[in-house]
């Protein structure tokens, strides 16, 4: 029943069931953010994942931060970094081991920030999802975890080579919990580090945050653009008495913008179980943000509503397609993408489409 309300929904809506490029027209603008670099082809958070990232025709990168122990921000989706390194196997580091409280939840491991920048840099990153991308743990011991820094010298090595633009996108992790449990701001250490790579507001830069403290911040000491990300469930951690349903409303959106240029939403916060808008995205082009970008489209079965996934089980591929022209026909203003080379592909073909080529 949920996969013919879905598959009627699309019909009405003009889409059909079709390759990627055989959709219809989107505009131009339409950002491509490549989430933790190409990570559906590469380990993420690596620099050969964010290379890949722009060859495939990425608009943004967007890498994770979080700090070493000598104040050195560094690109790991979580600060625990037991499933994107091979730390666990190092008997040198096993002493490291800790069990610490980060945002309400007890989480025990290896943190980024009990390591020296240089004792980081003796790990090597491996894949960390290996039952459902076993291609990518041919790279596993290949690459180390890459600094902001080498990030940016990345970006600006392909920008040279490519003669286009491209973007940062950084999330900051925990900040709260670096700052209260650590004493860490890295708020500051990032405006600094923008600062010494000459980075400024009129570079294609994002800043993201789950957090609302660190956005407002950085809102009162940079012009830098800010972006908050919201959830389906849950709410900020810096804000307990606060959900994320209710930032999500038109009342919510304007407190939003009071310090924030646009939100990162949830996919299920855009789209209804049958593929239908929200509301969402209505209510975001209302308020005084700028823009609405989704998370996160991943072509694996398991990461797809139930009507957009094909044969061979959760690791096969399936429709990522349809749920980017989903997206599109909601009104969002760019995706973040595990494989933005297809999400490039997708863009291409709807924009040939739309110019009738």
């Amino acid at each position: 029943m949920v996969r013919c309300l879905f598959m009627s929904l699309m019909a009405l809506m003009g889409i059909a069931m079709a390759p990627i490029s055989s959709a219809q027209g989107v505009n131009s603008d339409f950002l491509i953010i490549a989430h933790r670099g190409a990570s559906g082809e590469r380990p993420e958070h690596t620099l050969a994942a964010y290379e890949r990232a722009i060859d495939q025709g990425a608009d943004y990168i967007e890498p994770d931060l979080v700090v070493t122990k000598d104040g050195v921000l560094v690109s790991r989706h979580e600060n625990e970094i037991s499933g994107t390194t091979d730390v666990a196997n190092r008997e040198e580091f096993e002493d490291r081991r800790r069990s610490k409280t980060i945002d309400g939840q007890l989480v025990a491991g290896w943190f980024v920030e009990d390591f020296t920048l240089a004792e980081l840099r003796t790990l090597r990153a491996r894949e960390r999802l290996p039952t459902l991308r076993r291609s990518n743990t041919d790279f596993d011991g290949l690459y180390q975890v890459p600094t902001f820094a080498e990030i940016v010298s990345l970006i600006r090595a392909k920008e040279k080579a490519l003669g286009r633009r491209i973007g940062l996108y950084p999330e900051l992790k925990h900040p709260n919990f670096l700052l209260q449990e650590e004493g860490v701001d890295v708020v500051d250490l990032l405006l600094t580090e923008f600062k010494a790579l000459g980075l400024t507001p009129a570079d294609p830069v994002y800043i993201q945050c789950f957090e609302v403290g660190p956005l407002q911040r950085l809102n009162q000491r940079s012009d830098f653009k800010l972006v908050q990300l919201v959830h389906s469930h849950g709410g900020p951690a810096d804000e307990p008495g606060m959900t994320y349903a209710e930032m999500a409303t038109p009342t919510g959106l304007a407190a939003i913008a009071s310090y924030a240029d646009a939100i990162g939403a949830h996919i299920p916060l855009i789209l209804n179980a049958d593929g239908s808008p929200t509301g969402l995205v209505a209510d975001v082009a209302a308020s005084d943000l700028g823009a609405i970008h989704a998370w996160t489209v991943r072509k694996e079965n398991v990461f797809l509503p139930p009507p957009l996934r094909q044969a061979g089980g959760e690791a096969a591929i399936g429709d990522d397609s349809t749920l980017l022209d989903l997206l599109a026909a909601a009104g969002v203003d760019g995706v973040f993408s595990d494989d933005p080379g297809r999400a490039a592909l997708w863009r291409n073909g709807r924009q040939a489409v739309r110019d009738g080529e």
